[in-house]
């Protein structure tokens, strides 16, 4: 009875196990409407030398790597206007490319509160819990960018 049993569910274990192996392998491209972030990889180290930073980084630290070459900033991490309180009226422009971005917020004048972090999104402003200051995302990205990641 029990050969009869393996024998007829067999057949069927092993279509199962054959569909799922040729969908795991699928080979076929995937299609973007965009043309896509391009890839941020370097070439490599050569065989027995020791490779730099520019051959071997990738990502966002060799986005940091080739903007350093260039003489240009990959991140803006110059510190907010901390010369004035920002109110709801005139608040404290960031620039920002995304639509959220982390601020950190030290008082008016600098340093005179302890750091407070929030986040700080492009469709409300935020008011810092210290000081009282408020801030508003000065968005310079892609209409609709964030609905593609």
């Amino acid at each position: 009875m029990l050969t009869t049993i393996l024998r007829t569910a067999r057949p069927v274990v092993q279509r199962s196990a054959h569909s799922n192996a040729s969908r795991a392998l699928c080979t076929t491209a995937t299609r973007r409407s965009d043309p896509g972030i391009p890839p941020l990889y370097g070439p490599g180290g050569q065989a027995g030398l020791i490779p730099t930073s520019e051959e071997q980084a990738t990502g966002l630290e060799r986005f940091e790597v080739l903007s350093r070459i260039q003489g240009v900033a990959a991140f803006d991490t110059e510190p907010l206007d901390s010369s004035r309180v920002g109110t709801l009226d005139d608040p404290i422009k960031v620039y920002s490319l995304d639509v959220e971005r982390v601020v950190g917020c030290t008082g008016s004048p600098a340093d005179s509160h302890e750091l407070h972090w929030f986040t700080l999104r492009r469709d409300k402003n935020r008011r810092c819990p210290e000081c009282g200051s408020v801030y508003a995302l000065d968005f310079y990205g892609k209409e609709g960018a964030e609905h593609h990641h």
